[in-house]
This record gives C-alpha cells, structure tokens and sequence, in this order.
C-alpha cells in the first residue's frame, strides 16, 4: 500500500513508520491520520513485524504538533470530531499488539509528544525537544496529552508542562520519565533499532499479553487481567518452545 504523508520499511520483523510532511517539520493533518490508522491496521496483523519504530523525516522534528492552519476555523463540534480522531488512532497504536518505539528526532510538540506518549516505549535525540504548548492557542491537549502524560511523569510536573507550555530538552524529559533513553541524532535510529532487535528475539505470544496487560495497570481489574492473562499463556506455543528450548540449553525459536 502507497502512504501519502509517510513512509514504511520492514527488515528482520522490524517495521519503521516515518512521518514524512518535512515542509512542515512533520506536522498531524488529516492526511496522517489516516496514514497511520491504515499502517497501523496492517502491522498489528503482520506475523513479519514484531516490533515498530515511529520516527520523523529530517533531522530537526519527529512532529512539530497539529497543523493548525488546517483547524482554525473549526466549530466546537468539528474540533470534538478532530480529538476523537486523535484519540482513535493513538489508543491503536497504544493497543497495537506489538511493542511500538518512539524515535524521538527532534521537536516532538503539542500532538507529536501525544503521538510519541501513545507508543509503548520512548527514545530521544540529543536536540529533541519536548512540549505541550496548547495553552498559548487557548486550547489543552486534545489527543491524550491529559490523560498519558500525568501517568509518566506525576500530575505536578504534567500541571506544569501544560500550564507553562515550555519546551524541555531531551536530558530533562529522561531524568522525569518521560523518555528511556538520549542519544545522539546520528546515533538514534542505530540506537532504536537495537532494542527492537533484542525485542524481536522474544515471544511474541507474551509480549503482547504483557502490552495488555500493561495497559490495564491503572485499572480497577489489572491484577486480575494479569492472572488471567499469565494463565493463558499456558497454553500457547510460545510457552512450549521457551521451556523446551530452556531444557534443552538452547535458544528459542519463536515465530
């Protein structure tokens, strides 16, 4: 399938979504949206990816925010379409079935920090930087920014990121949790690639039980999907080969 508004690759089970609008340092449209809701649809039901890395084209933005020219004019009932929009394609993408890393290369703004907060692991270039800056519009997050970032890094500093709307750099965004790791932006991509290789060697069957049930962790019934969930898995053929392969001293061989 052709994508207007990114491009994708897969080598060794390993799939790069780019978001690829550089003219505009990356910036959500409709376009992207769709793009990524259709992408998204095909991987999470690709037996040959594993693992997905998100980045931006270019080496100054991974997404620089919403196009805002694209809603100016929006009324209040079509600016609710547009962050149920938001919220459908990134709850996919945070419920995607397999571990979904951002690559953080650059300006992650407003609803590209959303779109980085949706993936299950975040990874940073030195220059990246950080920021919720809705309140300078008159507007709050509308893609999650609200609900994601207060569960990452605490409510205190999400009040205060929101309320001040200030940029923070890479280095403060890992020393409060947002991001895992800082490298280099000529490091990055290499960096990212590498813990998506280590995650592919793993079970498949229960990485995406864990993403599950990871998810549900700040819900009343988490302890209870993870009971069910770790039972289940009892019966896969991933547990199977792990512990044979465990047995015999050798490496497993999942699909």
């Amino acid at each position: 399938m052709n994508y207007e508004s990114i491009k994708l690759t897969i080598d060794r089970k390993i799939a790069v979504v780019t978001i690829n609008r550089p003219e505009s340092l990356n910036a959500l449209n409709a376009q992207v949206f769709n793009d990524l809701e259709n992408v998204f649809d095909i991987l999470n039901s690709d037996k040959n990816v594993n693992c997905v890395i998100v980045t931006g084209s270019g080496e100054k933005s991974f997404v620089a925010g919403a196009d805002i020219k694209e809603f100016s004019a929006f009324s209040s009932e079509k600016a609710k379409e547009l962050s149920k929009r938001g919220h459908l394609v990134f709850n996919k993408i945070e419920n995607c079935n397999k571990p979904v890393i951002a690559a953080i290369n650059g300006f992650a703004l407003g609803g590209g920090l959303e779109l980085a907060m949706a993936c299950h692991i975040r990874y940073a270039s030195e220059n990246a930087k950080l920021g919720l800056p809705e309140v300078t519009l008159g507007l709050i997050p509308g893609y999650g920014g609200t609900q994601r970032l207060p569960k990452l890094v605490g409510k205190g500093l999400a009040n205060e990121m929101i309320f001040s709307a200030k940029m923070i750099s890479a280095e403060k965004a890992k020393s409060i949790g947002l991001v895992n790791e800082v490298f280099a932006l000529d490091e990055l991509l290499s960096k990212t690639e590498e813990l998506a290789q280590q995650i592919v060697k793993n079970s498949p069957q229960g990485i995406a039980k864990a993403i599950k049930v990871v998810n549900e962790s700040d819900k009343e019934n988490g302890m209870e999907s993870e009971i069910d969930s770790f039972g289940e898995l009892f019966a896969e053929g991933d547990f199977k080969e792990g512990v044979a392969a465990f047995l015999e001293k050798r490496k497993p061989a999942f699909n």
